[in-house]
């Protein structure tokens, strides 16, 4: 079974925090720089709706979320 699965890019990264307040529980933000870190890069289930979300308000596109296809065809 795959998983959903993020990347970050942090020299993309503006700081804007958007993804700490979506999903707090996959990124936080470094106390030195104010970019993101990736808490979880396959995170749980029922953090993923967060996660995906977070990826879409990102202003940089500094989030990359790979899912799995769905076999719903």
């Amino acid at each position: 079974m795959t998983t959903t699965h993020l990347r970050v890019d942090r020299e993309r990264c503006i700081g804007a925090g958007m993804c700490a307040l979506t999903a707090p529980e996959v990124f936080d933000q470094d106390p030195e720089d104010g970019r993101v870190l990736l808490l979880h890069a396959e995170p749980p289930t029922a953090q993923r709706a967060a996660a995906r979300m977070a990826a879409g308000v990102c202003p940089s596109g500094a989030i990359t979320l790979n899912e799995p296809a769905s076999s719903d065809s």
